[in-house]
């Protein structure tokens, strides 16, 4: 039997500064599904609303779903199983697999998928990587009024899927294992996913302050990337801090400006002009209710359960300013997905981006054009790492450019490079 309160859409009931609601909010706002979120304000509210003792009832957040269903206090696989999205694989060996559902990911899954290749996808959290949680893309090929990162992504799965693509979502790679002409990766929960070709387009993690109490305000003022799931909860009087000067930072600093009182750019460099682009700047420019603190960082970070205020320190002056705030969004970029590929021997800068193609060749002055210990005659492809058969695209990649077109032309050229491996080695 339905729940009359969901009007068709998911319902979430909890409290505000709680984790795992943001994180729920988070999850169905980038995975396109329409939902409402109830802040439960009082103890009352807890028990009438949600059938719960009071607000700190271990059994928060609930989450309701339109045909009544009642999950509490759910991981995300308990949703996505409620969702009908968690699934093993179907097949006992692949031609690819695609370890991220990115857009490098995504568009690796249409072209493999389209082109005849058996091909799975993993994705460990959400459809659409890092540019799902964008309130808009503006740079994008064939969009001119623009496009949201949900939008875009839920687009590119549903495209990988109708031409045969399975996604695995939810499902974490942990370790790999290498052979000639096939490779072994071992998820999180024991599953082994066996493919004929490898390409790893995992992206990266969100970068942290590194403060104290940061952990402890996570989803409780503190938020990682642009932070589109939280602006409508954003009001009017509301005073937001963005920390970052690139683009994901200028978009969501607008995207803010809409709704709240004022929006603060917090940016370590001197200013946006090497970072941003200029459609940008000229924006953030001429928006009334948008400041930009150059040359600084946020050094402390204040309050009890909730974030309530944040000290900045300007880098050249060393004067330091207390700001109260209950949202803080981080978008400093991030750290590749890679800890797997050293166990394993797959080349990383210093930085830990996967090396591909020409970045392997000795430089050493020997005059060879393959890289060291590499087994085959042939060079590595251009994509490829220096374990034949294994890709890297995107973010992840050293030297890649860190656009979104840039992430889905890598993902199409890595299927071009899995086709000559299959067809030659």
């Amino acid at each position: 039997m339905s729940d009359d309160r969901t009007n068709g859409r998911v319902l979430i009931l909890g409290k505000a500064g709680s984790p795992m609601g943001y994180m729920i909010r988070d999850f169905m706002h980038r995975s396109d599904i329409p939902f409402d979120w109830i802040e439960l304000r009082d103890e009352q509210a807890a028990r009438q609303i949600a059938g719960v003792s009071g607000l700190n009832d271990s059994r928060l957040p609930v989450v309701i779903f339109p045909d009544g269903t009642r999950l509490e206090c759910p991981t995300l696989r308990q949703i996505l199983q409620k969702l009908g999205w968690y699934r093993d694989p179907s097949r006992s060996e692949y031609d690819v697999a695609i370890y991220g559902a990115g857009p490098a990911g995504l568009s690796a899954a249409v072209y493999a998928a389209s082109e005849g290749l058996t091909t799975v996808v993993v994705e460990r959290s959400v459809v659409g990587g890092q540019a799902s949680s964008s309130s808009k893309i503006e740079n994008y090929l064939g969009f001119p009024e623009g496009i949201s990162g949900v939008q875009l992504a839920e687009r590119a799965r549903a495209q990988a899927c109708r031409f045969g693509a399975e996604l695995l979502v939810g499902r974490e790679g942990v370790r790999g294992e290498f052979l000639p002409g096939k490779g072994v990766g071992y998820l999180a929960d024991g599953t082994k996913i066996v493919a004929k070709s490898t390409i790893c387009a995992t992206g990266v993690d969100y970068r942290r302050l590194d403060l104290p109490n940061e952990n402890r305000f996570l989803g409780a003022g503190v938020y990682y990337g642009a932070g589109a799931s939280e602006a409508s909860l954003c009001h009017g009087n509301e005073d937001v801090f963005i920390v970052g000067g690139g683009n994901s930072a200028g978009q969501a600093a607008m995207h803010f400006a809409r709704v709240v009182k004022t929006v603060t750019l917090v940016v370590r460099g001197p200013s946006l002009k090497d970072t941003l682009s200029k459609y940008l700047l000229d924006r953030i420019g001429t928006a009334p209710n948008v400041r930009v603190l150059t040359n600084s960082e946020v050094a402390e970070l204040e309050g009890d359960q909730m974030l309530e205020a944040i000290v900045i320190t300007n880098n050249v002056s060393g004067e330091k300013q207390r700001y109260e705030t209950r949202w803080l969004f981080v978008c400093i970029g991030g750290d590749p997905r890679t800890s797997w590929a050293a166990e394993v021997g797959i080349v990383r800068d210093e930085a830990g981006y996967l090396v591909t193609g020409p970045d392997l060749i000795d430089v050493s002055g020997n005059g060879d054009s393959r890289p060291e210990r590499w087994p085959l005659n042939r060079p590595p492809y251009y994509l490829e790492t220096n374990m034949p058969g294994v890709f890297a695209a995107g973010d992840v990649r050293h030297g890649s450019v860190k656009r979104c077109a840039s992430a889905v032309g890598e993902g199409a050229m890595a299927v071009a490079f899995v086709h000559r491996y299959l067809a030659n080695g």
